[in-house]
């Protein structure tokens, strides 16, 4: 059976909607949407009969009004589903949600940003710590394991379109650098560089300087993996031609 995931940073669910989101997904034809950034209460997402059918829903707002918060859509029915981590206050910021499927854990998740100023770094460092702790518990547990979204850093240089001139801004500091060369050297592999190694290959733009037009942009968005489900992918992918956010959808494919 072959599985269609795509993840999408949508900045705003309503405004994405107005933008074609549900008809995207019609389109598409995935089984498991993943959202990041709904900046939505659950009522305050669109439902109308414009919007997809078949799917069972899932929705981690965050406490703050028009703020973060992620959901999933999901025609495969999971046999568990949790709403973030108290323990990490994930649950004020609506930012992770775990979906178990009988084969499989997907977890989507929303990872902080550093801010321009810097101030949010400590806490987005905290949490990238504490996510993989979590992941790594999950894989030793006997779980096989995929995480997507919005990782809120570009990991190589090969990941944005001017590393030099962002050394110094959160996104690609060295510091969240290391993480991922953490994350990596545990064992997770990043799907779409299995495939690709191509430079060019974005899912954010800056809006306010039109970067978009110009390709100027970041990969920030990504599909994890642990090694044991590596023979499970069949592609991986950036549909960088969609519009409808700053950032674009990313998915993957797999066969189990």
């Amino acid at each position: 059976m072959k599985i269609r995931i795509i993840s999408w940073n949508v900045a705003g669910i309503r405004a994405a909607v107005k933008k074609g989101l549900w008809e995207f997904i019609k389109k598409d034809g995935g089984d498991i949407y993943c959202f990041q950034e709904i900046k939505a209460k659950i009522e305050q997402i669109p439902n109308d009969l414009t919007k997809p059918t078949g799917f069972f829903e899932y929705w981690n707002p965050a406490e703050k009004a028009g703020y973060s918060g992620v959901g999933v859509m999901s025609k495969l029915e999971p046999k568990t589903i949790i709403y973030g981590d108290r323990s990490n206050d994930w649950d004020d910021e609506g930012r992770v949600i775990v979906v178990k499927y009988d084969e499989f854990t997907l977890i989507n998740c929303y990872f902080p940003n550093g801010k321009k100023d810097l101030g949010r770094l400590e806490y987005k460092l905290k949490f990238y710590e504490h996510f993989l702790k979590y992941i790594n518990n999950l894989r030793e547990n006997g779980e096989k394991v995929i995480f997507c979204g919005d990782v809120n850093t570009a990991h190589n240089e090969i990941d944005l379109a001017r590393p030099n001139e962002n050394k110094k801004v959160s996104g690609f500091l060295e510091v969240e650098r290391k993480w991922m060369d953490k994350l990596v050297d545990d064992g997770w592999l990043d799907t779409f560089r299995l495939f690709n190694k191509e430079a060019n290959h974005y899912s954010w733009w800056d809006q306010k300087s039109r970067a978009r037009d110009r390709n100027v942009g970041w990969r920030i968005d990504y599909f994890f993996v642990d090694e044991k489900i590596k023979k499970w992918l069949k592609s991986a992918f950036i549909l960088d031609q969609v519009a409808g956010s700053d950032h674009c959808p990313v998915g993957i494919e797999i066969e189990r």
